[in-house]
């Protein structure tokens, strides 16, 4: 008895499997078959809906894969446009849904010709509920082509809002403001409203710091105590230049002569306005009280000729006017002294979130340095790594 050539068993283990491939198609095809609606001449069936759906994930899927490969990319090369690769990021992710929806629609069997019903439907939900959706789904396809706005500028707007953009979403922009809160903010609104960019064109900004003393005091002594207060504070830009801090006179109060120490602000603390005037207005106080200078307040004086017939010192005793009294070195001396044995907490609170920004970006660079290091040695012929 011959034995069995090796060729025809695998032919008949193929044609085996193509029995078997057909029959459980024929079996399955009934229910692929099955009809789930059928209304103004289109059929839904489950094969469709499970074609469709697939075709949706498939392309969501594509659009996470290629907007991670570009993050990448921007990563590895620091030099290049953040911004340029945000918006290509969101533009690609924006035509593979688009192009996974028209491919959904038509495995699910809605011809070209009834996308004219879809687009008079969506026109009528546009007149009635859906134009506030449309507006800020166009507002954010204008920021990420305009460029006006992007993904790492503090922004204020006219709401009071103010914060750092994270992302810019279809529908809303994400602003994380230095409480470290998530707001979400309709992309119209930065298209129709007023923005203020502290970062648009350069990151150095000039910062007013508002304080006043009475009446009387040397204007020479108030810039010198101003000025020793600025530099005090780590967030000065330069203490010399043209973009010294100064001291200027704002005006004549009803009851203080007001100042201005204006301060031109470091890149890192240009971000963090409310923390970095309270450290300055810390610093004001501290060498305010060191010059002896009075912050003064609204205050009525009452003048009393006598008390029951006594006046000067045996008036200020009758009050008991005179326990506790110090002169005024004496008050500025301990006032000076509780400053100086406390923190800038202010100061201290921005310092540190400088130096959580700073760690990132060098553990980011030293990740960046990692890869490109391994990409060489592996791009490296082995021949030349064992020479």
């Amino acid at each position: 008895m011959a034995a069995p050539q090796p060729g025809s068993e695998l032919q008949q283990a193929g044609d085996r499997a193509r029995d078997v491939a057909e029959n459980g198609w024929a079996g399955l095809q009934p229910f692929l078959d099955f009809e789930l609606l059928h209304v103004a001449g289109l059929t839904l069936t489950v094969g469709g809906l499970i074609a469709a759906a697939v075709v949706l994930v498939g392309t969501w899927t594509l659009s996470a894969l290629i907007r991670r490969a570009i993050t990448h990319y921007g990563d590895k090369h620091p030099n290049a446009s953040q911004s340029s690769l945000y918006t290509v990021s969101r533009v690609v992710q924006y035509l593979l849904l688009a192009i996974g929806l028209l491919l959904a629609l038509s495995l699910l069997g809605v011809p070209v010709g009834k996308f004219t019903v879809v687009a008079g439907a969506l026109g009528v939900g546009l007149g009635f509920g859906l134009q506030a959706i449309f507006s800020n789904f166009i507002s954010g396809l204008i920021l990420l082509f305009d460029k006006s706005l992007k993904v790492g500028d503090f922004v204020e707007l006219e709401s009071g809002v103010h914060g750092e953009v994270r992302d810019i979403k279809i529908r809303a922009t994400t602003v994380v403001t230095n409480d470290n809160i998530d707001i979400l903010v309709p992309n119209s609104e930065f298209v129709s409203g007023r923005v203020v960019s502290w970062t648009h064109r350069e990151v150095s900004r000039r910062l007013r710091i508002p304080f006043g003393v009475a009446y009387g005091t040397d204007k020479e002594t108030v810039k010198a105590a101003a000025l020793e207060a600025a530099s005090e504070v780590p967030f000065t830009l330069t203490h010399d230049g043209p973009r010294r801090p100064q001291v200027w006179l704002a005006e004549f109060g009803d009851s203080s002569l007001n100042y201005e120490l204006v301060v031109w602000l470091t890149a890192d603390a240009t971000k963090r306005p409310s923390a970095v005037k309270a450290a300055y207005n810390w610093a004001l106080h501290t060498a305010l009280a060191k010059y002896e200078l009075e912050i003064p307040f609204p205050q009525r004086d009452l003048h009393i000729r006598s008390v029951l017939g006594l006046k000067g010192e045996d008036a200020r005793r009758a009050l008991r006017m005179d326990d506790g009294r110090r002169s005024a070195p004496e008050r500025a001396s301990m006032t000076s002294a509780e400053d100086t044995s406390s923190n800038n907490d202010a100061a201290e609170d921005v310092q540190h979130e400088i130096a959580a920004d700073q760690a990132a970006a060098a553990a980011a660079a030293k990740e960046r340095a990692a890869a490109e290091a391994l990409k060489s040695r592996s791009d490296t012929p082995s021949s030349n790594r064992e020479s």
